[in-house]
């Protein structure tokens, strides 16, 4: 399998993903892609946008809200479904995330609860057309290639 990865991921910072596609015999090919970090080069109507964690993503939907809704609308504009991958240990759905304990609410009490950063995402899925999905850090190589190879199986369907 050929996966094509989004330049502006910074790869020397995925080593555990790209030691688990190289055990697999997953190529990946470094090329600018229009939204996301991961996607098939014959196939580009499913992208997968990873994130480190929770904590990247309450950045994502409070300091750099626009630019990400922005990317969001986009992709959902060109037909592609776009799939938030959050890679968050001990958070497998999305209504997990209600019970996550935000670090930084000792510091800040304005920073988002769980069930506060829950129903931001809950909308943002609603409004934008995107899936959050959740894995273990160790499994994100994994997952990113079986939801892609999912998403061409079901494009398959649609047009076969």
């Amino acid at each position: 399998m050929i996966l094509l990865e989004d330049t502006r991921q910074q790869a020397q910072k995925h080593r555990a993903k790209h030691e688990w596609f190289a055990a697999h015999d997953v190529e990946v090919v470094r090329t600018k892609l229009v939204v996301g970090d991961y996607s098939l080069p014959t196939d580009q109507s499913v992208c997968i946008d990873t994130k480190a964690g929770l904590l990247e993503i309450c950045g994502n939907v409070t300091q750099q809200h626009r630019r990400f809704v922005e990317e969001l609308d986009l992709a959902k504009r060109l037909g592609i479904q776009l799939i938030i991958l959050c890679e968050e240990d001990g958070i497998a759905a999305l209504e997990d995330v209600k019970h996550w304990s935000n670090p930084r609410l000792w510091h800040s009490p304005k920073a988002l609860t769980g069930e506060k950063l829950y129903k931001i995402l809950k909308s943002i899925e609603e409004r934008h057309g995107c899936r959050f999905l959740f894995c273990r850090k160790a499994d994100a190589g994994q997952m990113i290639v079986k939801l892609l190879a999912a998403g061409k199986a079901m494009d398959g369907e649609r047009h076969g």
